[in-house]
């Protein structure tokens, strides 16, 4: 029996996204239940520029579905060194810059972590966020790192606001 075109796509692509979900580097996978196809899964990404914050990252995966859920949490901790060095290359402007992104839909939705610096407080933000509307919503949690006691606690106190 030969398959319609429209099936063998829906086929390809269901074996693309079985197989980005069998090698993640993911901290945890939880079932919602016996009779769903979707997974609370937690990822650990480490700050690419300030190496001593590493965030974890709480989302919905729907395994079967061409779109996850937007909702999303996030906690980042000091897990190491934060140094001047480090955050003398991380932009400071109010809008911060995407440090990861994730793919939450075949129609151009993502999941991103933006960090974000607050001299005045002397503290890493970092937000997640869906790039689309969900629910008239668009979802997004904040996690916070504060420099005191680190090693670039000295060199916040000597920048401007």
């Amino acid at each position: 029996m030969k398959l319609p075109q429209k099936f063998k796509r829906l086929a390809l692509l269901a074996g693309a996204i079985f197989t980005l979900s069998a090698c993640s580097d993911d901290v945890a996978s939880v079932s919602l239940g016996l009779f769903t196809t979707k997974d609370v899964v937690v990822n650990s990404q480490q700050d690419p520029i300030v190496e001593g914050v590493t965030c974890h990252i709480s989302h919905i995966e729907a395994n079967l579905d061409f779109s996850d859920p937007s909702d999303m949490s996030i906690a980042c901790r000091q897990t190491g060194p934060i140094t001047a060095q480090q955050l003398q290359k991380i932009d400071r402007s109010k809008s911060g810059e995407v440090i990861f992104k994730s793919s939450k839909s075949i129609l151009f939705k993502s999941l991103k972590v933006r960090r974000i610096y607050d001299a005045e407080n002397r503290t890493l933000l970092y937000l997640s966020y869906s790039t689309k509307e969900s629910s008239g919503s668009h979802h997004h949690a904040l996690s916070t790192v504060p420099l005191y006691n680190t090693q670039a606690w000295d060199w916040a106190l000597t920048q401007k606001d």
